[in-house]
Parts: structure tokens; sequence; C-alpha cells
């Protein structure tokens, strides 16, 4: 009941005592968390997007050398043993050996697909505190500026100096969002290019794959019919 008898302005002010200091200190935890977040994401991915992680050269150089034989069960089983993003796609080609080509293109295809995506997966949050931290920092502006008019009302006077220092106090959360915002794009701007060349170069070696193994089909197939007849 005692709510229904406080005057519009007394809950307002009642609201500011309660929500303000929350916001704000939302506003400062949120920030410091997209920083920390950052700079997990960054030594996670500069790990993880490493091309030996992705695509080591002696992987592929062996590989080769067992399609080039035809031996696709060791081939198989190097994939296997690999666990490694170009292992899989690969995997998923040579387990169609002999179907068709469209069908080995479609399961490359998927398999690329879900390496995109498991490999953009970290990548994304650089989006996300990049779209988040400028707001978290607009946050702590609005809820410093009504705080700073707050109190130059209380005070009774209106000086330029407080007026400034007020603003200048709020405004520090939205320089320091737009601090941790900035590189945070930048950083996935430049992750997301790193992901995409090497799932560019990814199927590039799948690409070859499928070409080696029809021309395989191909020269298997010839012979079959000369032998035929």
């Amino acid at each position: 009941m005692g709510w229904f008898n406080l005057s519009l302005e007394q809950i307002s002010q009642a609201l500011g005592t309660t929500v303000l200091p929350v916001a704000s200190a939302t506003s400062w935890i949120g920030l410091g968390l997209c920083s920390v977040i950052v700079l997990a994401l960054v030594m996670e991915r500069s790990v993880a997007l490493r091309r030996k992680r992705i695509m080591p050269v002696e992987f592929l150089e062996q590989v080769r050398r067992y399609w080039y034989r035809g031996d696709i069960k060791a081939a198989l089983a190097c994939c296997d043993e690999a666990r490694v993003a170009i292992a899989r796609i690969l995997k998923a080609g040579l387990e169609r050996y002999e179907a068709g080509k469209e069908e080995i293109e479609k399961a490359l295809e998927a398999a690329g697909r879900l390496e995109l995506y498991n490999l953009s997966s970290y990548v994304r949050g650089f989006g996300l505190v990049a779209n988040l931290a400028p707001m978290l920092g607009f946050l702590g502006t609005v809820t410093g500026m009504i705080q700073a008019f707050n109190a130059i009302a209380a005070a009774g006077i209106s000086t330029p100096a407080l007026v400034a220092h007020g603003v200048s106090e709020a405004l520090l959360t939205t320089a320091t969002g737009l601090t941790i915002g900035i590189p945070s794009l930048a950083l996935y701007s430049f992750f997301r290019a790193r992901v995409d060349r090497f799932v560019q170069e990814m199927e590039e070696v799948a690409l070859e794959l499928v070409e080696d193994l029809a021309s395989q089909q191909r020269v298997q197939r010839t012979r079959e019919q000369a032998d035929a007849v």
C-alpha cells in the first residue's frame, strides 16, 4: 500500500535510487566481462586456427600417397587417426569412393559446411562483444547522466564546472565500450577471413580428391570394358 500513497516524483526518486546503481554496476561489470572474453577468444582462436591444427602438411602428403596407390582403407585409417578438419572432409569423400562423382561432391560439401560452422563457432563471440560492449557503455552513460543531473538538482546550483564533471564521468563508459567494441569487430573480421581462407583451401584439396577418384574410376571402367571385349 505504501507505493500507492507516494507521488509520481517520489516513486521516480525511489526507483532511481534502486535501479540506477544496479544499471551502472551492470554496465561496468559487463564491460569487464567483455574485455576478458575478447582476450580469451584471441588466445584460443590464435592457437586453434593454426595451419598445422587444420591442414597438417604431413597428413596431406600421407593421404595423397595412399589414394594415388588406390589404398582407400589406409587413407581412411589415416583420416581417423588425424582428427583435424581436413581429415573429416576427406573422410566423407573417401567413404563414398565407389559412388558417383556427384554423390562424392555432395558429401564433401556437407562436410565442408559442418567444418565451416565448427571453425566459426568461437569467432562469432567477437561479433557478439562488438555489438554488446558499446550498448553497455551507452547504458552506463545514460545512468551516469541521470545521476549527474540528480546531483545538480539536489545541490540547487547550476554551474558549468559541475555539469562538465558529471558529463565527463558519464561518457567514460561509452569510451570504454567503444574501446572494447572496435577491436572486437576488427578481430572478428580477421579471424573470419582466416576461417574462410582455410575452408577454401580445404575445398580445393577435396576437389582434387574428387577429380582423382573420378579419373581412377574412369580408368578402371575402361580396363574392365577392354577385358570384356
